[in-house]
């Protein structure tokens, strides 16, 4: 069982990259590609270097990919070089198999709705990828490099780079375009940071009692989730009490309060959003010790 676990572990990312690329390319051929709204990343700055340089896109794109993948290996480690070299291939031959499936069928011809929706797909595509350890490559290597050594958002400094790069294609493209290209990179920043999260929100419970202990237990034995007991003082009389604290699933709050007021009916109790939790029981596997007065 361990076994085969552990190689679904190792496979799943790659079916992630693999599944991404492909909603990747056909975003591309159903939404974007048919509206020509203005795009970020590295096919912008190819169109920008083409206009004032007149070197030819594909030949600035393989450059530029390829000096963005060694930067990507000496700052994110062979493993990322390797999975962004199978995205790197993935994508384009998805999009050449979406062109001859659909040729030119396209879903709307309002730019608008290719705007959203393709920042829709786009967002969710670049998450599922970069949350398995790749990229797409090109533009999407920076982001990441400034996650690891400054912990700048990569939702952030994507955004902030491909609005940039959508501005300057002002110079030889359409108004309506360019609002158009900054509604979508807005929608696509948006939806890449909540796939990036997606699944692993969890929510924080703070419960002031008398009853600290009673209600460990029961959240221990009821709950099967792990607590931390915090000393505290009340601010007003000064009287000592203790803060029980939980992480749960969001399915669980409602039986946590339940439980805690059936205990207590006089505790207080704050529920807050966590984006992400790793540990023991969350990103590893729980692991079950006996208390010192059951030894």
């Amino acid at each position: 069982m361990d076994q085969k676990q552990s190689l679904w572990q190792k496979v799943f990312p790659f079916l992630c990259i693999i599944f991404g690329n492909i909603i990747y390319a056909l975003t591309i051929k159903l939404f974007v590609l048919p509206s020509g709204i203005a795009l970020g990343g590295t096919t912008g700055i190819a169109l920008i270097i083409e206009n004032f340089f007149g070197i030819p896109i594909s030949a600035f794109v393989l450059v530029f990919n390829i000096v963005m993948l060694c930067v990507g290996y000496l700052i994110l480690g062979k493993a990322f070089a390797m999975t962004t070299i199978l995205s790197s291939f993935c994508y384009p031959v998805f999009l050449e198999i979406s062109n001859r499936i659909f040729g030119d069928y396209y879903l709307t011809d309002d730019v608008f709705l290719c705007s959203v929706l393709g920042g829709v797909g786009i967002g969710f595509a670049l998450g599922l990828v970069i949350r398995s350890g790749a990229s797409t490559g090109g533009m999407d290597i920076p982001p990441l490099v400034l996650n690891k050594l400054f912990h700048i958002p990569v939702s952030t400094s994507l955004y902030a780079m491909d609005f940039v790069v959508v501005i300057l294609l002002a110079m030889f493209k359409s108004m309506d375009l360019i609002l158009y290209g900054i509604v979508f990179t807005f929608v696509y920043t948006f939806f890449l940071d909540k796939t990036l999260v997606l699944g692993k929100s969890r929510t924080e419970i703070k419960i002031v009692t008398r009853k600290a202990q009673e209600v460990t237990d029961a959240i221990l034995t009821e709950i099967d989730r792990g607590v931390t007991l915090l000393h505290a003082e009340t601010g007003y009389k000064h009287y000592e009490t203790e803060v029980v604290m939980s992480i749960v699933s969001n399915r669980e709050i409602a039986k946590v309060e339940r439980l805690a007021h059936r205990i207590d009916p006089k505790c207080f109790i704050i529920i807050s959003r966590v984006s992400e939790v790793r540990g023991r029981g969350f990103s590893s596997a729980r692991k079950y010790k006996k208390r010192p007065e059951e030894m």
